[in-house]
C-alpha cells in the first residue's frame, strides 16, 4: 500500500508518492493509506469509482451519481460496495474481481461512466500502473475515515466479479450514453449542416454512392408496399451519403423508391400529386431526414460495421487527444491556444464523419473554434508543420482541403481484424465511445468559443482555461498541468476569470458557478455579438464564392448548353423542384467580376458609385486600335477589400478563375 505524504508543517497531503510504499501488516498506518487496483501484470483485481464531493452541491451530485451507478453495476451482475470516502460527502464504489480484467475494458467502462456521472474522478481507475485509492476504513486527511454505507464488506474479501459482468456493465452504459447523445445533439442541426443555393440543408462532405440498403430502397417498387417507409430509407441514406436535395429532385419523376412523393394513397389506390405538392412533400421529408442524420439519432443496428468503425475512430481521436494532453505547454503560448481549438474542431469533425479524412474549410473551423478565418488558416499550417495533422487533398473549386488528424495513427480497413482487443468491445460500446468523445469535445469547445474569450476581451487562452474548469473545484496544480502554464501564469488567468465573475474560488480550488455567467460578462465588456457578426460575414463570403464558381461553370459550358439566367437581383418564380441557375454575376465596366456589387446584392445594400473611365485622346485610341494596348492609367487596380477573401488554400483557384473570365470576355 501507499501512505500519504506530509508537508513541512506536518499537515497531511492528498498525495501518495511511490517512495511511501509499505507492506501490508496487521496494524494500519495512522495517516491515510491507499491500495493498488491492479496486480503485478496490471490486470484489474479491484475497481473503484471515486466520486468527488468537495462542495455541498458536488456532494449532493456525488450521492446521486453513486446511487445510479451502483444500481447499474448490480444489474450487470457485480456486487458494489458504496463508501462515504470522508467528511466532505464524496463516494467510493468498490468492486472486487475474482479474475484479472484487462485495462482496455476497465478504461472503456470508466470513460462511459464519466460521460453520465460528471463527479467521477478518472485519475485512479485510468492508471493501471500506479492507480490507488483509500479502501474502507482508511482515514481521511480532513478527519474521519472511509465508511461503508451500502453493500456487504465481505463482497470485497471474497471476490465474485467477472470479466463478463464488467462487459455487461459496459454494454448497459453504452446504451445510456447513446440515448443521451441522441437527446443532447438534437440542437446540432445548424452546426453540422450547410445549405445549398436554394436554402435546402445537407450534410457537408464528399458525395458518395448510396449504401446498399438505401440504393435498394431507391429501386424498390414502393407503390406495392409502405411507400412512406421506403422514401424515408432513401432520404436518410442519401443524407448520410452527403447527397443534396437537388440530387433527389432530379430523380423525383423516375425513381420507384420516391413514389410517396409522387402519389398519395386514397381509398386503396394511389393518386398522383400536383407538381407543387410533389416538391413540397419531398422538401419537407428531406429536411426531416437531414435533421435526423445530423442529430446522431440514426439507428446503428442496421449497419453492422458501424460500431467497429466508430470504435476505430474513437480510438484514433483518443490517441490524438491523449498525445495533446501530454504536451500541454504546446498550447499555452503564441498561437498555441488557437492551435488546440482547431485540433479539437478537427477531432469533432472526424468523429462526426466516422472517417479519418475530413473536408474542412477555414471558415467552418473558425466558427467552431471561436476564432477568425486567418487565425484558423495559420493554425492549420502550424499543426501540419508539427505533425499533428496532414493535408490529404488540396482545395479545388468548391471543395475545401481535406485533413487527417494524427497521421502517425493507422486506421485499419477492417477494424475487427486489425485490433486484438476487439473481444473486449461489448455491443454498442464503439458507438458509445464515439458519442462520449463528441459530447466531451463539443462541450469543451463550446465553453471556449464565446464572445468573452475573443481578442480584445479576455483572449483565447482564458477561454481554454475556462473550458477545462468544471463545477467541481480543481486545485491549482491540476489546472496548471491541464493548461500547460506555470503556477504564476495560471493564477493570473484564473484571477482574470474571477474578476469577470465567470469563475469562483473555494477552499478546494477553482470551479464554475451553477449558472453560466459568460453572457453577462461579455455584455459588461461590450463584446456581445462578435461571433454572431463574424458568422454573418462568413455566410455572405460563402455565397459570393459560390456565385463566382457558378459563373465560371457557366462560362466553361458550351453556349448551346448554357441555361438561361436571370439578371442580378431578379426573382425566379418557378416551382422549387430542382437547382435554379444563379443570376448573372455583376461585372465592372472593364469586364472583371464586380464583387462589391455582388456583395451589395446579397446584403441588400446600395453599392458605392464607381469612378468613370478616364477618357483617352485620339493618339491613345490609335495606339490601342493598332497595338491592342491599354493605357495603364485606365486599368482599375483591384481593391483588396473588394473581393471576397476565400480560404487561402482556395485563393489560387479564385484568382485563376478571375483570369480565365477576363480572358474569355476579351
Amino acid at each position: 500500500m501507499r501512505v500519504a505524504a506530509v508537508s513541512d508543517d506536518g499537515s497531511t497531503l492528498n498525495s501518495y508518492p511511490p517512495q511511501h510504499i509499505t507492506p501490508v501488516t496487521e496494524t494500519a498506518p495512522e495517516r491515510p493509506w491507499a491500495i493498488y487496483l491492479t496486480d503485478r501484470e496490471h490486470a484489474y483485481r479491484l475497481l473503484c469509482f471515486d466520486l468527488d464531493g468537495k462542495t455541498p452541491e458536488a456532494a449532493e451530485a456525488a450521492e446521486q451519481d453513486a446511487a445510479a451507478l451502483a444500481r447499474l453495476l448490480t444489474d450487470a451482475g457485480l456486487a458494489p460496495v458504496v463508501c462515504q470516502s470522508g467528511p466532505q460527502g464524496g463516494r467510493h464504489i468498490w468492486i472486487a474481481l475474482r479474475e484479472g480484467v484487462s485495462a482496455e475494458l476497465v478504461h472503456r467502462l470508466a470513460r462511459l461512466a464519466k460521460t453520465l456521472h460528471t463527479t467521477l474522478d478518472l485519475s485512479p481507475i485510468m492508471n493501471p500502473a500506479a492507480g490507488c485509492v483509500r479502501p474502507p476504513g482508511a482515514p481521511h486527511r480532513h478527519g474521519g475515515s472511509s465508511t461503508v454505507i451500502d453493500g456487504k464488506l465481505h463482497s470485497l474479501t471474497r471476490p465474485s466479479g467477472t470479466e463478463a459482468a464488467v462487459a455487461a456493465a459496459v454494454e448497459r452504459l453504452a446504451q445510456l450514453v447513446n440515448d443521451r447523445a441522441a437527446t443532447e445533439r438534437t440542437d446540432t442541426f445548424s452546426a453540422e449542416t450547410e445549405q445549398d443555393d436554394r436554402k435546402h440543408p445537407h450534410i457537408p462532405g464528399t458525395k458518395r454512392p448510396l449504401a446498399p440498403a438505401a440504393a435498394a430502397a431507391l429501386r424498390a417498387d414502393a407503390a406495392a408496399g409502405d411507400a412512406s417507409a421506403v422514401l424515408w430509407r432513401v432520404l436518410t441514406g442519401a443524407a448520410a451519403a452527403h447527397w443534396q436535395y437537388s440530387d433527389l429532385a432530379r430523380l423525383l419523376d423516375t425513381a420507384p423508391g420516391l413514389e410517396h412523393a409522387r402519389t398519395r394513397r386514397e381509398h386503396g389506390r394511389r393518386i398522383a400529386r400536383r407538381p407543387d405538392e410533389r416538391a413540397r412533400v419531398l422538401r419537407r421529408q428531406w429536411d426531416r431526414a437531414v435533421a435526423y442524420i445530423a442529430s446522431g439519432r440514426r439507428v446503428v443496428g442496421r449497419d453492422e460495421t458501424f460500431d467497429a468503425r466508430a470504435d476505430a475512430i474513437a480510438t484514433l481521436v483518443l490517441a490524438v487527444q491523449g498525445r495533446a494532453d501530454a504536451a500541454p505547454g504546446r498550447w499555452n503560448r503564441g498561437g498555441g491556444p488557437a492551435d488546440r481549438r482547431v485540433l479539437d474542431a478537427l477531432s469533432i469533425l472526424t468523429l462526426q464523419a466516422v472517417s479519418a479524412d475530413v473536408e474542412a474549410d477555414t471558415r467552418r473551423l473558425a466558427l467552431m473554434a471561436g476564432i477568425g478565418r486567418e487565425t484558423a488558416r495559420t493554425a492549420l499550417l502550424r499543426l501540419s508543420e508539427d505533425g499533428w495533422i496532414v493535408r490529404t487533398r488540396e482545395a479545388e473549386g468548391r471543395g475545401a482541403a481535406h485533413w487527417k488528424i494524427g497521421p502517425q495513427v493507422v486506421i485499419h480497413s477492417n477494424p475487427d481484424e486489425g485490433r486484438s482487443q476487439v473481444a473486449h468491445r461489448p455491443p454498442g460500446s464503439g458507438s458509445a465511445a464515439r458519442n462520449a468523445l463528441l459530447l466531451e469535445l463539443t462541450n469543451r469547445l463550446d465553453s471556449a468559443a464565446h464572445d468573452l474569450f475573443t481578442l480584445g476581451a479576455l483572449g483565447l487562452h482564458a477561454g481554454n482555461v475556462y473550458a477545462r474548469c468544471t463545477h467541481d473545484p480543481l486545485p491549482l496544480a491540476q489546472l496548471a498541468r491541464l493548461t500547460g502554464s506555470d503556477a504564476a501564469h495560471t493564477v493570473q488567468t484564473l484571477t482574470q476569470l474571477i474578476e469577470a465573475d465567470v469563475l469562483l474560488l473555494s477552499r478546494d480550488g477553482w470551479h464554475k458557478p451553477a449558472a453560466d455567467r459568460r453572457d453577462a460578462a461579455a455584455d459588461a465588456r461590450g463584446v456581445t455579438g462578435r461571433l454572431a457578426a463574424r458568422a454573418e460575414r462568413y455566410a455572405v463570403e460563402r455565397e459570393l464564392w459560390a456565385w463566382w464558381q457558378d459563373e465560371l461553370d457557366w462560362m466553361n459550358t458550351a453556349p448551346a448548353e448554357r441555361p438561361k439566367r436571370p439578371a442580378p437581383g431578379q426573382l425566379v418564380l418557378v416551382p422549387d423542384v430542382g437547382p435554379t441557375p444563379r443570376p448573372i454575376h455583376p461585372r465592372t465596366p472593364y469586364g472583371r467580376a464586380d464583387y462589391r456589387a455582388a456583395r451589395c446584392i446579397l446584403t441588400g445594400t446600395t453599392p458605392p458609385a464607381r469612378p468613370r473611365p478616364v477618357p483617352v485622346s485620339d493618339a491613345e485610341r490609335l495606339i490601342i486600335d493598332i497595338l491592342g494596348a491599354t493605357p495603364i492609367a485606365t486599368i482599375p487596380f483591384p481593391d483588396p477589400h473588394d473581393e471576397p477573401q476565400p480560404d487561402s488554400l482556395e485563393g489560387k483557384a479564385q484568382r485563376s478563375g478571375a483570369q480565365r473570365s477576363a480572358a474569355a470576355l476579351s
